[in-house]
């Protein structure tokens, strides 16, 4: 029943009192009115009650309790309690049994001290709209003085800088919520996502995530983003304050990112916004220049005013004018500036290849960081000079016209750059020992005089009346030994004589390196001299960078050293023996810019490998060719060390043909074979010997021109080649199936044995890019060859080009077509097509081989090579 009393504090209050415990099987309720959830999850019950103790009371049954039971029951609507049905038969769920853990006697009653208990009780998780509370009595003297249903929140907060909503905390009293942070107002997030956990307590923890103050807007009091006042700046997010304007700059407005640089000032393009504002620098001074015939020297002070910055550099504007200075022109390009025209950092520069007896007007210019920021023109000062006259240049090359037993005719170009009238020329030329001087008004002299069958050194040099040029480069010419006039075209007119004459190449260029090397007075370095045999106009002897005493004298001879900048590197397209290659763009001055493969050697190199490396630059630079690979120069000056040669776009020609399987005209692939023989040619006339000519090595450009590669003659000298097309024999590594026989028992590489392997290229190109021999390993390819075996035609292939290559494949190297040869018959198939029609049969043996390679059982045919040995030696000519 509903009661008035007191509580502990003689407060008078409003209680529920119950004391039926002499009544048997008590059952007493009480509920409450139906309370809202109001979103909560879980509930809390606080109930502040009193418990009389059962032994305080006379003749007290054993029925007396001093506990009661609470339930509660969920439900989405109110519902009816004036009847008893809802009262007993409501689906209640139990929360706990209350037990008081003080109790009062009748005489603590009456003195008016009372015992108040107080209990907490939760329950969940909750999620219909409401629920009722139910208190069961079952036969306790008690009184309940208050109930206080609540639940739990984590209120809303500023943390981080972020905005964290009041947020209601989980089912059970464990669980963490997840409330998501929004950044306060001129802030932005740092970490994602931003968030506090709110735990069953009300309490936030475990902060995730921050906001910090946009650029422009510093922290303040912890949890406020406050505008940067004008004056100053804050140029990046952060916790960081802002700052005053640095020197030359100022900001007019608040939340400034950056201050603005004042009049005349200006930041460079690599400046921090913290830095002070600069100014162009100012002219540079005391300019003085030292003429030395069609060269300059131009030497000066530094600027006054540097603008505030320690970046100044110079650019020299270099201009030609007419003498009477109405007009000028910029220089051309051929003019030299060393160290380089723009962006040096000395206060010198040489200039050289200047025009005699012209007036040159050049510009020093000072320019700095944030030259390119002023509306107005750098600060400059101007000089100008009136070179002298000069020598002439090198006469570039020597031709000899016709020969005797006692003298020769020669010619040569004038110098490309004359710089005046030419009065004479003056030849020197001797033995090992004698020399001799000639001189002649016009460029072509006849030498008398001379020994029949000897082989001479021959210079000349041109004379203007600034004097003597240097003498060109060392030429070697033979007078005849028959005493007949006649000149070296004619030589080469017949096959007989053209054969005496390669040899006569070989013996005058092997003669002419040891006059060369024994007379070293003479040489313009002492570290030996370049040599040409010049037969026919053009024609030039092929010269082994490794016979100099120092390789790197033959790059600097044979090689043009290019500047790192004009090179771009864009792309990886493979990794050589020394290092990556790429693929790039080269931009010479003067000239258009162009594809170009680079290859790079490797960081760690030690100087052997570097001399290795670059070897093959002295040996490509002294080709000249259409079908030969183009060398446009090196770049030994800077680092990583490079070789620069033309870019082929189709790359190496066994994987373009087999990309391209039956996709060529038999035209198309005699055309290929017509251009690497021409290559071939060239280099053989050079008495040069390449000895890995192999698809491989030929490379492809856009337009289908096959040209010759790979000259690193360093492979050959090292042991530990993983390649499985090379095996290891006397000195070095070889390519077995594409060698000649001599040359893998003998080493004895010429250019027969190249034509040897030339045989194998067309097979390569005939059949797509097929592995020559198949799968039979190299021994077993030396056994076949021993014995007569040769490859059979590829399918398809015409007979007349497999009897090519079977005639590149004789034993004897001397019966071996030479690559004249071969470029002629090739000739002749391109204009009579009909020549190509007839196809080459196929021998059975080679039948059944191809069958069991395209089968994909290309084992098999390994068991069968000591049959296919005996076939070959009961019918070898067959076989072939």
């Amino acid at each position: 029943e509903l009661l008035s009393g007191y509580d502990e504090n003689l407060n008078t209050i409003r209680t529920y009192q119950v004391c039926n415990v002499f009544e048997p099987s008590q059952n007493n309720w009480l509920l409450t009115t139906f309370i809202d959830r109001r979103g909560a999850q879980r509930i809390y019950v606080e109930i502040r009650f009193t418990v009389r103790d059962c032994s305080s009371i006379p003749n007290v049954p054993g029925s007396c309790k001093e506990t009661f039971n609470l339930y509660y029951y969920e439900t989405d609507s109110v519902i009816a309690t004036k009847g008893t049905a809802f009262w007993m038969e409501a689906p209640y769920l139990k929360v706990d049994t209350i037990a008081a853990d003080e109790s009062f006697s009748q005489v603590d009653f009456g003195g008016r001290l009372m015992k108040v208990n107080t209990e907490v009780r939760s329950f969940g998780p909750l999620s219909k709209n409401g629920f009722y509370l139910a208190f069961q009595d079952y036969g306790a003297c008690m009184s309940l003085l208050s109930v206080r249903v609540f639940f739990k929140k984590c209120p809303s907060v500023v943390q981080n800088f972020a905005i964290f909503p009041e947020t209601m905390t989980g089912a059970e009293s464990t669980s963490l919520v997840i409330a998501r942070g929004i950044c306060i107002p001129n802030s932005e997030e740092v970490d994602v996502p931003i968030k506090l956990y709110c735990n069953g307590d009300g309490e936030w923890m475990v902060p995730i995530g921050s906001c910090t103050c946009k650029a422009g807007f510093e922290p303040d009091n912890g949890n406020v983003c406050r505008a940067c006042p004008p004056g100053t700046f804050k140029s990046t997010q952060g916790p960081s304050l802002c700052l005053q304007c640095p020197p030359n700059s100022r900001s007019t407005a608040e939340a400034a990112t950056i201050c603005v640089c004042r009049n005349g000032y200006y930041r460079g393009d690599g400046d921090q916004p913290d830095e002070p504002c600069t100014s162009v620098p100012s002219s540079p001074r005391n300019v003085i220049s030292i003429v030395n015939e069609t060269s300059v020297i131009l030497e000066w002070h530094s600027p006054r005013e540097t603008g505030g910055r320690d970046d100044v550099v110079y650019n020299i504007v270099c201009k030609k004018c007419r003498a009477d200075r109405r007009s000028c022109s910029h220089c051309d390009d051929n003019v030299d500036f060393v160290t380089r025209q723009l962006g040096l950092t000395e206060t010198r520069v040489f200039i050289s290849n200047l025009l005699a007896h012209t007036l040159y007007s050049f510009e020093i210019q000072a320019v700095n960081g944030v030259s390119n920021k002023s509306p107005y023109p750098a600060q400059h000062v101007t000089i100008d000079i009136t070179t002298n006259q000069a020598a002439p240049s090198i006469v570039p090359i020597m031709h000899q016209i016709s020969s005797t037993m006692n003298s020769f005719t020669l010619s040569w170009p004038q110098p490309e750059q004359p710089n005046g009238i030419i009065l004479d020329y003056e030849l020197r030329y001797y033995e090992k020992v004698s020399s001799s001087h000639t001189a002649t008004q016009t460029n072509t002299a006849r030498v008398e005089g001379l020994r029949p069958g000897t082989v001479y050194v021959v210079q000349v040099r041109a004379r203007t009346v600034a004097g003597f040029g240097k003498y060109s480069s060392k030429m070697c010419f033979q007078t005849l030994t028959d005493g007949k006039d006649r000149g070296l075209p004619l030589i080469a007119g017949s096959a007989a004589a053209g054969v005496v004459f390669i040899v006569s190449l070989i013996a005058i260029s092997i003669v002419c390196k040891l006059s060369l090397r024994a007379d070293m007075s003479n040489c313009p370095s002492p570290l030996g001299c370049p040599t040409h045999f010049s037969g026919s106009p053009g024609m030039k002897i092929y010269i082994d960078p490794f016979t100099y005493e120092d390789p790197n004298e033959a790059v600097r001879e044979f090689a043009k050293e290019i500047d790192v900048s004009t090179v771009k590197i864009e792309e990886v397209i493979g990794a050589g023996e020394f290092g990556e290659v790429y693929k790039g763009r080269l931009k010479l001055p003067g000239k258009r810019e162009i594809y170009v493969a680079i290859k790079t050697l490797k960081a760690g190199y030690v100087e052997k490998q570097r001399r290795d490396f670059l070897s093959e630059a002295s040996i490509m630079g002294q080709f000249d060719h259409p079908n030969i690979i183009r060398l446009e120069g090196v770049v030994t000056k800077s680092r990583p060390v490079m070789i620069v040669t033309e870019f082929m776009e189709n790359g190496a020609l066994d994987s373009f043909l087999r990309q391209n399987d039956g996709q060529f005209t038999v035209i198309q692939l005699v055309g290929m074979l017509r251009g690497i023989s021409a290559g071939m040619k060239y280099l053989s006339e050079m008495n040069y010997v390449h000895r890995d000519l192999a698809a491989r090595n030929i490379l492809v450009n856009s337009n289908l021109v096959c040209k010759v590669s790979d000259f690193g003659l360093s492979r050959y000298l090292q042991e530990d080649t993983s390649d499985p097309s090379y095996t290891s024999s006397l000195g070095g590594k070889i390519p077995v199936r594409w060698t000649a026989p001599e040359a893998i028992a003998y080493r004895k590489f010429t250019s027969a044995s190249d034509v040897w392997s030339y045989g194998i290229v067309m097979w390569e190109v005939m059949s797509y890019g097929e592995r020559p021999y198949w799968d039979m390993s190299n021994q077993d390819v030396i056994n076949a060859i021993e014995q007569d075996y040769r490859l059979p035609p590829p399918m398809d292939c015409p007979s007349a080009l497999h009897q090519l290559m079977l005639d590149c494949w004789q034993k004897d190297r001397n019966v071996r077509p030479r690559f004249a040869d071969i470029v002629s018959t090739l000739d002749k198939m391109i204009r009579n097509p009909t020549s190509l029609k007839a196809v080459a049969n196929i021998p059975a043996v080679d039948l059944l081989r191809i069958g069991v390679t395209l089968a994909g059982h290309q084992k098999k045919i390994l068991s069968n090579v000591q049959s296919m040995r005996v076939q070959m030696s009961q019918s070898p000519k067959t076989m072939a």
